[in-house]
């Protein structure tokens, strides 16, 4: 979709990027519906590397990040649907709702990232400390974040330069980090076999 549109952009300058990016909205929502399928047995399988209750806090948070990003999409869809009618201070109020979404959903990444990076710093479950470090850096960058809820305009407004910039970083990172996360402590892990054990689903298969 190319850049997002800025936080202190008119209502007259939103529907005209709406109008221009509609169709890439849209295709944006979804790839990340589709999406969420894959993404869901992911994190089921990285939950079973980690003991409890780490497992169930890395899952809390998962699941309400992708929740978060849901209900963001609704508002991006159904204003690319109407971009031809938008009203430009309807479209700017809706788009301030939503652009609380950066701020709010640090809560969520950082509940993902806080059991596993500890883990990692304790040097627990097979994790290597280099992820742990990795993901404290990327702790402390999430919960600076969170005062961007408290500011109303500058660098630091919610959907502001800061957001937009951390939200970039911090996501590049916490990919990173669930990737090497089932590569070093899941492929080899007895634990990862039994999870892709698709006889455990229900699935049989007769052999000849």
């Amino acid at each position: 979709m190319g850049t997002f549109p800025a936080a202190t952009e008119t209502g007259d300058q939103l529907v005209a990027w709406f109008r221009e990016k509609g169709e890439s909205a849209r295709l944006f929502v979804w790839a990340w519906t589709v999406a969420i399928p894959p993404l869901a047995v992911m994190v089921s399988c990285l939950r079973r590397q980690l003991p409890a209750p780490h497992r169930d806090v890395f899952l809390i948070g998962a699941v309400s990040y992708l929740i978060a990003i849901e209900i963001a999409t609704w508002t991006w869809v159904g204003l690319a649907l109407l971009a031809d009618v938008l009203n430009p201070a309807t479209t700017r109020t809706v788009l301030d709702v939503v652009i609380f979404l950066g701020p709010v959903l640090t809560g969520s990444t950082t509940t993902m990232m806080a059991p596993v990076t500890l883990l990692a710093l304790l040097g627990q479950s097979r994790i290597p400390r280099w992820l742990g470090v990795l993901g404290f850096v990327t702790f402390l960058e999430q919960a600076v974040e969170t005062i961007t809820i408290f500011r109303s305009s500058g660098f630091t407004q919610p959907g502001g330069a800061m957001n937009m910039q951390l939200w970039r970083d911090a996501n590049s990172r916490l990919v990173g980090s669930l990737w090497n996360m089932g590569r070093t402590a899941g492929i080899r892990d007895e634990t990862w076999r039994a999870a892709t054990n698709l006889s455990e689903y229900g699935f049989a298969f007769s052999k000849k």
